[in-house]
């Protein structure tokens, strides 16, 4: 439903919001003098683990009230930037929770509190819930079995939410909380996160300062696999939840937690076993917004730069099978299967993907905010930014200075391509008869699967062409029909294609100008530094 908040300047702000039919939305903004008025419960640990954790439960302990009521004060609003450049909104707090957003803000400013956030977060890391790619069903493959010590682990130190909310197993170990809103009419919120993590290599694992999945806390940082990418989501609103339950909260819409067991995988079995459960229990189009992982924040000349992410790339692993003939190595052929795979690979890397710079697109658009609102961004480069916005000569002389300027330009521009697996022979003496590579892909948002397919498959031709290979791309045979030496097949490596996810709209979007209001109110008035920064802003994130 669209919701209108007049404000008497600006055109009128419309958001489209799930709100309660017939209830005017209106905004309480943070005015300059009340910015930093709860600098009291700063946090001083510059730990980035537990900044990743502390996060987004502030931000959830913000963020949930606000979506539980349409009441705020009178005269707020929510302004917007008139600029068409990297437009800002102001900061937003729901005025009739300010005792308890104090409340809260004065707790996670004690030493006893950050302490126990540390160790649940610690704790949480110390169970090594690893995600293999060539994990069995749960039923079948035993590996799986660790996540039930995670339940357990949440559930005692979480009594409150387990006592509360329901909660659903999906696919064994997955998990769907519920918080029953107040007014069912309201869509509900749904905040996600995931449990597994990415395995360590057994070899290296000495050369960690402290054990991968110890958890440690040395006073700024909190050691191991899961400390940052994701177990902060679970271990953050779960405490964000257990506070809020603590001082008695009650939602008026409802809240929906999922927790998925193999992110690091693609989703296969806990993702896609949550969507399926999320539309048959509440149907299509049934929730108010999503906030998941992705993005983060950093200080750029004292202005904090958030950046959720409101765009996703695609992802392919293409295998790569080379089968020749076997035989002894004593009278070898002029080349082996693995050196005809390292054929491929070598033409692969010698043709990387070219990064797209397009003003529609989410690298350009914060790019935009860097050059506007980053105060050590070099004036030339700025001057560029700026007049690309309306020449196309300009903007492509932007592009090819990127490659200088920002390191991470390409791979945040463009496709990705990383050969990170690679198998073959079994013995010294014995050619090999079957090998093969995989090749990580993140797709740009401006491309797709297919196009990706299309493009590795021109790349492959001709090399197996050269060595007399019959080439199978994805099902499809190319080139060489007549008798061969061998054959080379490309596949999708563990049936987990994705196309890019489709963009979050940013400009004219209530869900987003709140989330963006949310975020600008948590960072300004919960930081972990006694010293303020001059201004933060929000920019889109990829």
């Amino acid at each position: 439903m669209r919701q209108t908040a007049q404000t008497p300047e600006r055109e009128p702000f419309v958001a489209h919001w799930s709100a309660k039919p017939d209830t005017e939305l209106e905004w309480h903004t943070i005015s300059d003098s009340q910015n930093y008025r709860r600098q009291r419960s700063s946090l001083r640990s510059k730990a980035l683990s537990f900044a990743c954790f502390l996060s987004l439960a502030l931000l959830a302990h913000r963020f949930w009230p606000y979506l539980t009521s349409a009441v705020f004060s009178a005269d707020s609003r929510l302004s917007v930037d008139e600029d068409s450049m990297c437009p800002q909104v102001s900061a937003i707090s729901p005025s009739n929770y300010a005792s308890l957003i104090d409340s809260l803000d004065e707790e996670y400013g004690t030493k006893e509190f950050k302490l126990k956030a540390y160790e649940s977060l610690g704790a949480a890391v110390r169970i090594p819930t690893v995600c293999y790619d060539d994990l069995g069903t749960p039923e079948e493959d035993p590996r799986w079995k660790i996540f039930y010590d995670f339940h357990s682990y949440i559930e005692k130190r979480f009594p409150k939410v387990h006592a509360t909310l329901q909660r659903t197993e999906v696919a064994t170990y997955a998990l769907v909380y519920h918080w029953q809103g107040a007014d069912a009419s309201l869509k509900p919120l749904l905040l996600a996160a995931h449990i597994d993590v990415v395995p360590t290599n057994d070899a290296t694992d000495d050369d960690w300062i402290n054990p991968p999945f110890s958890g440690y806390y040395d006073g700024e940082w909190i050691w191991g696999r899961g400390s940052c990418d994701y177990k902060p989501g679970v271990i953050g609103s779960m405490t964000a939840i257990e506070t809020l339950l603590e001082r008695g909260f009650k939602p008026t819409r409802s809240i929906i937690l999922a927790y998925g067991i193999d992110e690091e995988r693609g989703g296969l079995t806990g993702a896609a076993a949550i969507g399926e459960y999320l539309v048959k229990t509440y149907g299509k189009d049934s929730i108010s917004m999503i906030v998941d992982e992705g993005g983060g924040y950093s200080d750029m000349g004292g202005t904090i730069f958030a950046a959720p992410a409101v765009a996703e790339k695609g992802y392919l692993d293409v295998r790569m099978d080379v089968l020749t003939p076997g035989g002894h190595s004593s009278r070898p052929p002029k080349h082996t299967g693995i050196g005809i795979l390292a054929g491929v690979v070598t033409e692969l890397e010698a043709n990387p993907h070219v990064p797209e710079l397009a003003r529609d697109r989410t690298y350009y658009q914060s790019l935009q905010c860097r050059a506007k609102y980053d105060a050590a961004f070099p004036p030339d480069m700025r001057k560029l930014v700026l007049e690309s916005q309306s020449s196309d000569e300009k903007l492509r002389e932007l592009a090819k200075r990127l490659d200088d300027f920002d390191p991470a330009y390409s791979a945040s521009a463009g496709t990705t391509q990383a050969i990170d697996i690679i198998y073959g022979g079994v013995k010294v003496n014995a050619l090999p008869e079957a090998v093969y590579a995989i090749a990580n892909h993140r797709i740009a948002d401006h491309s797709s699967v297919s196009e990706l397919q299309d493009r590795f498959t021109n790349i492959v031709a001709p090399v197996a062409a050269k060595y007399n290979m019959s080439l199978d791309a994805f099902g499809k045979t190319v080139g060489l029909e007549v008798p061969t030496w061998g054959l080379v097949k490309l596949s999708d490596a563990f049936a987990s294609a994705l196309e890019p996810a489709p963009v979050t709209p940013t400009t004219g979007s209530g869900p987003y100008e709140l989330l963006s209001g949310t975020v600008l109110s948590t960072l300004k008035t919960n930081l972990r530094t006694d010293n303020p920064p001059d201004d933060a802003v929000v920019t889109p994130g990829l």
